[in-house]
């Protein structure tokens, strides 16, 4: 037998396994790295009660991290702080701070961003985690409806943003991440006004990167297809579902809490500008919506005739 051929079947699989393990202690070590970056940083995540907001809440107090907490229900927001407080060592661990914060309610923003402000003084991350979500033919939804989605989805956070700025702008630091849906990219039909407040807040987000950089102020987004509830859960799809619902499928297109917030403590550590948490299918979706609108159209057109044909069998 060559002696070639049996040293290159040996050596193959070494070589395949040594950078297996190589990429595995990269990412453990950056993994590592991205959870200790967050030590000591004054960090406010909204929606905090929601799965992803639980999550990145867990991981970063469990860092070291400065929490502040907003939600719209004080009596869950302090049972989620006992739970995050026994859970956890309190000599490396602060205990969060708690903010009532509803979108919904426009005229209450100045005294939040004052309350927000007053906990530590200033803020290093602000985590705009919360949305709201409508699904309807846009004639059936009432002005009243899109007001609420807009300030839930863009005047809000938008608010909260410009609020907290001048304090990260005097220190010259500060780190704004946005978590949006992939709709702020790419819209679908019967989601007219919440894609539109998610394009909203996109550019609003895309626009302020750009001014705020020379003060040394990060703006990160990070659009996802769908938070799941679970990791371990998995929605098969239904055969009458039309071809445009296959970019919003829980499961395999979800992401579930842990993923996204292992995403979003990695995009706070590298300070990457944005990042599209999604399959193939819909990032396709994305580029065709470009280079290739009029096929992107007919397809869009062809889920929703799809859909009423299948509702009249």
């Amino acid at each position: 037998m060559d002696p070639t051929w049996i040293t290159t079947v040996l050596l193959v699989p070494c070589v395949i396994v040594l950078t297996a393990g190589f990429f595995y202690l990269y990412g453990a070590v950056i993994s590592l790295l991205s959870k200790t970056s967050v030590r000591n940083k004054v960090v406010v995540i909204t929606d905090a009660l929601s799965g992803l907001g639980r999550e990145c809440a867990g991981v970063f107090h469990k860092g070291g991290a400065r929490l502040i907490l907003c939600g719209k229900s004080w009596e869950k927001l302090e049972e989620f702080a006992d739970d995050l407080a026994n859970a956890s060592d309190p000599t490396v661990t602060f205990p969060p701070k708690l903010v009532l914060l509803d979108f919904g309610d426009m005229d209450s923003m100045p005294d939040v961003i004052t309350e927000i402000l007053d906990c530590y003084g200033c803020l290093d991350v602000l985590i705009l985690n919360s949305s709201m979500k409508v699904k309807a033919p846009a004639q059936s939804v009432s002005l009243e409806m899109d007001k609420l989605l807009m300030d839930n989805n863009y005047f809000g956070p938008a608010t909260l943003a410009k609020g907290v700025l001048p304090s990260m702008i005097s220190r010259r630091t500060g780190h704004l991440l946005l978590i949006n849906s992939i709709q702020g990219k790419l819209a679908v039909p019967f989601r007219t006004t919440y894609a539109a407040s998610k394009h909203a807040v996109q550019a609003f987000f895309d626009c302020l990167r750009a001014e705020v950089e020379e003060y040394g102020i990060s703006v990160s987004t990070i659009n996802h297809t769908f938070i799941s509830p679970s990791s371990a859960e998995t929605t098969e799809a239904d055969s009458s579902r039309s071809v445009w619902s296959l970019l919003y499928t829980k499961k395999p297109l979800g992401v579930s809490p842990d993923e996204a917030a292992a995403e979003i403590v990695k995009t706070l550590h590298n300070k990457k500008k944005e990042v599209v948490m999604a399959p193939s299918l819909p990032k396709v979706a994305i580029y065709a919506r470009s280079f290739f609108p009029n096929v992107f159209f007919a397809v869009m057109a062809a889920g929703v005739n799809n859909a009423a044909a299948c509702e009249n069998m």
